[in-house]
C-alpha cells in the first residue's frame, strides 16, 4: 500500500476558512477531498488499499466517527469498496458507455467482463402524445411502441431505458424476445438510421427510478436522451438512465468525422 509521508495527508486537509471569506469545509468533506485529490493523483491506484480508520484518526488527529463517516459515503457513492476484516479499496474505474456510437448495452456489459441481465419492465402500445404526434409526423390519434427496460450487470442496475418507437419503421417491435436480443440490436438491424442526436443531462431521480436503480435519494443520474431519424422523419425517442457515481459516458473521435446533428 502507498503510504507517502504523514506530513503531505495532512496538509491535504487545509481548505478554506472563515478567515478568507467562506465557509470552511465539514471535516469529513475534507477527509472525502483528501482521499479523492490522492486517488485522481495516482497515489493509490484502483484496487490498492488506503490507511484504515486507525491509522487515518492517528495520521490526520480527527475522530473516528469522522472517518468513519467519510468512508462510509465515498463507499455508496463508488469511490471506495469496503470488505469485511480487510479493509477499504479504490473501487475499479468506472465503466465508460460509448457516446458517439449506437451500440448493445448487452455488448458494453460483455466487454467489461460482465454478465447481462435484462428485466423487462413495460413492452406495449400506447396513445401517442401531441409531442410525440408532432415530432414523429403521425396522424391524430396514432399510437407508438414503448419500451421500460432495466439492464444489468448481474444483480447491479446498470441503464434504465426507455424507448418510444415509431410503429411505420419497425413494425414488430412488440414482438421481439428482448431477453435474447437487445431493442439496440433489433432496430440497427430492422431499421438502419440516417442520424442520430444525443443530448446528456444529469438529474436527481424520482422515487420510481430511484427504486430500479436501486439508489439512494440523494445520488445523481446521467441521462442520455437519443433522438434518431430515418429520412426526414423520427423513428425513435430513448432515454437512457445510469447511476451517476457508478458509469461514466464519453467517446473519442476524430474531427473530420463527426456528421449528422450529434450534439454532446
Amino acid at each position: 500500500m502507498p503510504r507517502g509521508d504523514e506530513k503531505s495527508t495532512t496538509e491535504a486537509l487545509v481548505l478554506p476558512t472563515e478567515g478568507q471569506g467562506v465557509t470552511p469545509w465539514p471535516l469529513y468533506q475534507q477527509v472525502k477531498h483528501m482521499i479523492v485529490r490522492r486517488i485522481n493523483s495516482g497515489h493509490w491506484q484502483a484496487g490498492s488499499k488506503i490507511p484504515t480508520e486507525n491509522e487515518l484518526v492517528g495520521t490526520l488527529g480527527i475522530s473516528r466517527m469522522t472517518i468513519n463517516r467519510a468512508l462510509r459515503e465515498l463507499t455508496t457513492e463508488g469511490v471506495l469498496t469496503r470488505k469485511k476484516g480487510a479493509g477499504s479499496f479504490v473501487a475499479p474505474q468506472k465503466p465508460q458507455f460509448t457516446l458517439l456510437q449506437i451500440r448493445s448495452i448487452a455488448e458494453e456489459i460483455q466487454e467489461w467482463g460482465g454478465d447481462h441481465q435484462v428485466r423487462i419492465i413495460s413492452l406495449d402500445r400506447i396513445p401517442a402524445d401531441d409531442h410525440l404526434l408532432k415530432s414523429m409526423q403521425l396522424e391524430p390519434d396514432s399510437t407508438v411502441f414503448h419500451s421500460l427496460l432495466l439492464h444489468k450487470d448481474g444483480d447491479l442496475p446498470i441503464q434504465l431505458a426507455e424507448r418510444f418507437v415509431n410503429p411505420l419503421f419497425a413494425p414488430d417491435y412488440l414482438d421481439q424476445e428482448f431477453t435474447r436480443i437487445t431493442p439496440s440490436e433489433y432496430l440497427m438491424t430492422t431499421a438502419p438510421i440516417d442520424e442520430v442526436e444525443h443530448v446528456i443531462e444529469t438529474e436527481i431521480p424520482n422515487s420510481i427510478k430511484r427504486d430500479y436503480l436501486q439508489i439512494q435519494s440523494d445520488e445523481p443520474c446521467l441521462v442520455l436522451n437519443r433522438t434518431t431519424w430515418i429520412g426526414d422523419r423520427i423513428a425513435s425517442r430513448n432515454q437512457f438512465t445510469y447511476p451517476g457515481t457508478r458509469y461514466s459516458l464519453g467517446g473519442r473521435f476524430k474531427a473530420s468525422a463527426v456528421t449528422g446533428r450529434l450534439v454532446v
